[in-house]
């Protein structure tokens, strides 16, 4: 699996107050004045195949985020189902202690390597299962689970749940594949202060062509109409063309793709985001012109904000 890193030039890091932690000689974040939103905030997309094997995919995931915080990363994201696989024969026989035990071990990999990490996985309760991202802390605990609202699939249950998170300060949301479709999941988090939107997808394979395109464009498109970064995690094309078809990207608040991954490779991306680029404009004028600008502010009822 090959690390690409990416650093922003026209950063001036002479001009900023850098603190925090530090792996080898990696910067990991820093800001203008302690507690206050960082100036910058290293991420990872790591583009990996998961496999039927929970326990192989946990050990992947967690030496991924050893090797990404090596490099600098403060926050590592994974594809749609990294842990347990994008299996529904699988999955659908998983018991709840077998995905809280392997969650675990990846909540664990955070602890150990003082980082953040969103995190792909089917998860149980009772008989119901969700199509899940798992947000850790660099304490290793679990801040919140989204769960995939608009669904591709039979086998999960929708969530119900738009939640704004902290990394380091810095205001961020998630979204599960299929949800890219629907604008208002990213602009409702967005209006209620995320710079960052974190997309974890499992999208389709080669043999359906026609929808490469518009995948691409449709998260483009999340990134510019409301001037955020997004980082997307997805996962590589097999050999027979069967899973997802890669493309895993880092997005900038203008819509321009700044990295993206091949089609067939496993892959990391490590981007270094100026966050004063995610001004928010062009969501943040839903609220103050148009006709539906009561609209939107009745919709920001909606938003959780996880402190």
């Amino acid at each position: 699996m090959k690390i690409r890193p990416f650093g922003d030039k026209k950063l001036a890091p002479a001009l900023l107050i850098c603190f925090g932690l530090f792996s080898g000689s990696q910067l990991l974040y820093c800001a203008t004045e302690q507690g206050k939103e960082p100036a910058i905030l290293k991420c990872a997309a790591v583009q990996m195949r998961s496999t039927r094997d929970l326990a192989a995919n946990s050990r992947r995931i967690a030496k991924s985020i050893q090797d990404t915080a090596a490099k600098g990363a403060r926050v590592v994201v994974f594809p749609e189902c990294a842990l347990t696989g994008y299996f529904e024969d699988t999955i659908t026989n998983l018991s709840t202690m077998e995905i809280t035990n392997a969650a675990s071990q990846v909540y664990a990999a955070c602890r150990n390597a003082h980082v953040y990490a969103i995190v792909g996985s089917a998860w149980r309760e009772g008989d119901a299962f969700y199509d899940s991202a798992l947000i850790i802390d660099p304490a290793g605990r679990l801040i919140e689970r989204y769960d995939k609202m608009q669904l591709a699939e039979k086998w999960p249950r929708a969530g119900d749940k738009l939640f704004v998170f902290q990394i380091d300060g810095v205001p961020c949301s998630v979204m599960i594949c299929h949800d890219e479709r629907y604008p208002e999941l990213v602009r409702l988090p967005v209006l209620a202060g995320a710079k960052l939107i974190f997309y974890v997808s499992h999208e389709s394979g080669l043999d359906e062509q026609s929808k490469i395109g518009p995948y691409r464009a449709q998260i483009q498109a999340r990134a510019v109409e409301n001037n955020v970064f997004i980082i997307q995690a997805n996962a590589p094309a097999n050999p027979d063309k069967t899973g997802s078809h890669g493309q895993s990207r880092i997005i900038a608040p203008d819509g321009n793709v700044l990295q993206e991954s091949s089609i067939s490779e496993e892959d990391i991306l490590i981007g270094t985001l100026d966050l004063k680029r995610a001004t928010r404009s062009n969501a943040l004028n839903s609220l103050k012109r148009g006709p539906l600008a009561a609209w939107w502010a009745e919709g920001l009822k909606h938003v959780k904000r996880v402190e």
